[in-house]
Formats: C-alpha cells, sequence, structure tokens
C-alpha cells in the first residue's frame, strides 16, 4: 500500500520566472474524474498565479500526441509552455484494453520527459473502481490533480536553474 504525504503539494519558497506557463492536457473519457483532476490542477497553479492553457483530448492513449503536437507548434513561440500536466483516468474493465491503454500512456509520457526540455506530469489515474478514483480526488489518498499541479511547480523550478558540475 502506497503512503501520501500532504508535503508532496508543499511549494512553499519557490520563485518561478514570470514567464512559467503550463498546459494541461486531459482526457474527455471518464470526465466527472478528470474535472476534479482539473479543479484540483487550477487551484494550485491559480494560487501561484501561473497561467495555464486547457487541450482536451478523447481517451489518454491520445494524450502523448497531442502534448507532442502542442510542443513542436509552440516550441519556438513566447508563450511555450514551461511544463505540461496529463490528467486522465482509466478505470479496469473487463478486457485487457486497461492494460494496454495505462501501458501506452505511461510509457508515451515517459518518452516526452526523455525528448522534451520541459517536464510533463503524469497525472492519470490507473484505477480498478471509481471508488479508488474517488479517494484520489479528495479522499484518503489526496488529490492527485492538485499533486499534479504541486509537481509542475517543483519541475519548473528545477529545470529554470542553471546546470552546474
Amino acid at each position: 500500500m502506497a503512503i501520501s504525504t500532504t508535503d508532496i503539494t508543499n511549494t512553499t519558497g519557490i520563485r518561478l520566472n514570470k514567464d512559467a506557463c503550463v498546459v494541461i492536457v486531459r482526457t474527455e473519457w471518464n470526465a466527472p474524474v478528470v474535472d476534479l483532476l482539473e479543479q484540483g490542477c487550477r487551484e494550485v497553479l491559480d494560487m501561484h498565479k501561473i497561467a495555464y492553457y486547457v487541450i482536451n483530448v478523447p481517451g489518454a492513449f491520445e494524450i502523448p500526441f497531442a502534448i507532442k503536437h502542442y510542443w513542436d507548434t509552440h516550441k519556438y513561440k513566447d508563450d511555450k509552455p514551461k511544463a505540461f500536466i496529463a490528467l486522465g483516468c482509466v478505470l479496469r474493465g473487463d478486457t485487457p484494453h486497461f492494460d494496454y491503454v495505462c501501458n501506452g500512456v505511461t510509457n508515451g509520457v515517459m518518452q516526452l520527459n526523455l525528448q522534451l526540455p520541459v517536464p510533463t506530469i503524469f497525472g492519470v489515474l490507473t484505477v480498478d473502481s471509481q471508488l479508488q478514483a474517488d479517494e484520489r480526488t479528495g479522499g484518503k489518498h489526496g488529490h492527485k490533480g492538485k499533486e499534479a499541479a504541486a509537481t509542475a511547480i517543483k519541475m519548473m523550478a528545477i529545470a529554470q536553474k542553471p546546470v552546474t558540475v
């Protein structure tokens, strides 16, 4: 069993450049759960006065393409994002489709983190039941949308620091 911590959302003292902008890529599938994840993200980003833009995609499998496409069309513009947040909810069903979608989106986000010069935060719930989704959108396991936004803030802070050896 995973142990959660309230420190994961602590962003005290982090200072970001004024041009910090986040693109949230969220799924239409399982919208009631994803709406809650997005709401949590927005709360944290608004609290830090970080600009954001939301893109809707049909399902979790399409998230990596949307992120890569957005980056490729904005990387030379002044409004290029400093981070992406992937939001979705994949509920286990009776077929192996769950495994294929979860593996695809997980591997896709990992590849983006290795290819893009900005972080991509994994805020996709992969759960066995609606109860587990509820527990992760403000229940006993915290709020994964808020955690994703806090993680984006922390990773943008790391990315804006010069690398020293």
